[in-house]
């Protein structure tokens, strides 16, 4: 296994705060607006790598309603590209929000409050592999069966293109990525908005998905027991109820924590440059573990704090989601994001592009196998999809199973597909009974409408049907010709 070298500078730790969540105040949500303008700036900029324009039009654009009037009030942001700091004003008292760049692990928001010296604080990778190449490659799965006529893909040139119109699957939807996938081929593929194969995007919570799965490449690996309970440190104390919530109650949404009416709102964490070790294990039990479904980026928050602390090696810890997942699989132009004190924040912050996510529901599809070695323990696949002892309610057709959506209830749709969700329209859909991966990528607005992922995921079924159809009668009819040539080559009388 290629390891990566390490150098890990001190890290100023802040006192410990409480995890509660505060009240709305002008300051704070001029602070999260700040952060979020640094954050989407930076990862933009130097993770992405596109335009200032771009991410002006696509992350900066249709952002959270409440933070809408602050973030109209902030100046632009102060972008110093050598040492790769973005850094937003926002108060006249305290220092500008500031989000710093680093290889391998993206942009880190530092702390409220914190001036840009505090960067030279964070740790860093040495010797990261640079992985800019392009990826033009349409044989990602295990059984992949090339074929070089396209005509055979005409079929899904319609959904494809009414995926992009922003009125077919939801009025002023706007669309970013799709990919298709039929048996381990791209087969259809189709780019918006400045994006392109090897440009990332936020995952938002498909994140969640890829957590889980790093999580099952931990536990392949002998490293990490998911059954059993998190041991996190904070709840160390003999008379803490939590010590009875395990890492599956956290896979599962069903720690039983409190996380407020909006669960999967952690703006303190993700644009206030929050730590999560704060933001997420200082939560009461409002509810026994395992007895209860909630949404909830805590849960996934903590299944990863379990993990770290399990490893008990930072090092291991920051390399293990690359080397034993993402890199095994091609997935090289993904890059999980960390607070300041080294947590990957992977219930959301994790950048990646339409092709790699692409690869990651390809990996479900072969049970965790790729291109011969086992990555996930065997069985994984129906582990993720299997519902969960708590089930989620009015979601719409949609249950839940281990950070996967499932797609049980919904009509049209074959009942084993299952799903990777994310804000602003991410999603992976996975169909074992087609062999089929379809990646829909948007800039969908915040509090706008939603686009129609069942009518995209039936509509490219259809077409996915079609194709193959056509497919076999081509391959019938080549088949015929064979055996008529063959037959008249051979002497008469025979």
């Amino acid at each position: 296994m290629k390891h990566l070298l390490l150098s890990i500078t001190a890290i100023a730790m802040a006192t410990g705060s409480a995890a509660q969540e505060g009240g709305a105040s002008p300051e704070m949500d001029a602070a999260l607006a700040a952060g979020w303008k640094a954050a989407f700036i930076c990862s933009g900029l130097f993770t992405s790598q596109v335009s200032l324009d771009t991410i002006e039009a696509n992350e900066l654009d249709g952002i959270y309603p409440d933070f809408q009037i602050a973030y109209d009030e902030l100046p632009d942001a102060r972008i110093d590209r050598a040492r790769k700091i973005v850094s937003v004003d926002w108060s006249d008292t305290l220092p500008p929000r500031i989000a710093v760049w680093r290889a391998g692990f993206g942009c880190t928001q530092l702390p409220i409050g914190a001036d840009v010296d505090f960067a030279d604080t964070l740790g860093s990778i040495s010797n990261w592999p640079q992985n800019n190449g392009p990826d033009t490659a349409r044989a990602i799965g295990d059984t992949a069966r090339i074929r070089q006529d396209r005509g055979f893909y005409g079929s899904l040139e319609v959904p494809l293109s009414f995926a992009f119109d922003g009125e077919t699957y939801g009025e002023g939807t706007r669309t970013s990525a799709v990919v298709v996938m039929s048996r381990g081929e791209i087969v259809g593929e189709k780019y918006a908005r400045g994006i392109t194969a090897t440009t990332p995007q936020r995952t938002w919570s498909v994140a969640k998905s890829i957590s889980v799965s790093v999580i099952g490449a931990a536990n392949y690996a002998g490293l990490f027991d998911f059954k059993g309970r998190t041991a996190l440190a904070a709840w160390d104390t003999p008379s803490d109820p939590r010590q009875a919530i395990t890492t599956e109650h956290l896979l599962h949404m069903a720690s039983g924590l409190d996380s407020g009416t909006r669960g999967n709102r952690t703006d303190r964490l993700y644009f206030g440059g929050g730590r999560l070790i704060d933001n997420a294990t200082g939560q009461s039990l409002e509810a026994a573990p395992g007895e209860r479904w909630k949404y909830a980026n805590n849960d996934t928050l903590l299944a990863m704090r379990a993990l770290r602390e399990r490893l008990g090696d930072d090092a291991l810890y920051a390399r293990l989601p690359y080397e034993e997942l993402l890199w095994k699989i091609g997935a090289t132009h993904t890059t999980l994001e960390t607070d300041w004190n080294g947590d990957y924040l992977s219930s959301s912050q994790i950048w990646t592009t339409a092709r790699d996510m692409a690869r990651l529901g390809q990996l479900y599809l072969q049970d965790g196998i790729w291109r011969g070695e086992r990555i996930l323990p065997e069985g994984w696949s129906d582990y993720v999809s299997t519902p969960a002892p708590a089930q989620p309610t009015n979601r719409d057709g949609y249950g839940y199973g281990a950070q996967f959506w499932l797609m049980n209830n919904v009509e049209g749709v074959p009942a084993d597909a299952y799903a990777a969700l994310g804000n602003r329209g991410q999603s992976i859909i996975i169909v074992p009974s087609r062999d089929v991966v379809i990646v829909r990528r948007g800039f969908d607005i915040n509090g706008g409408t939603r686009f129609d992922l069942n009518a995209f995921t039936r509509a490219v079924l259809q077409a996915v049907d079609m194709m193959e159809a056509e497919r076999a009668e081509a391959d019938r009819l080549a088949a015929a010709a064979n055996e008529a040539e063959r037959a008249l080559s051979e002497p008469a009388g025979r």
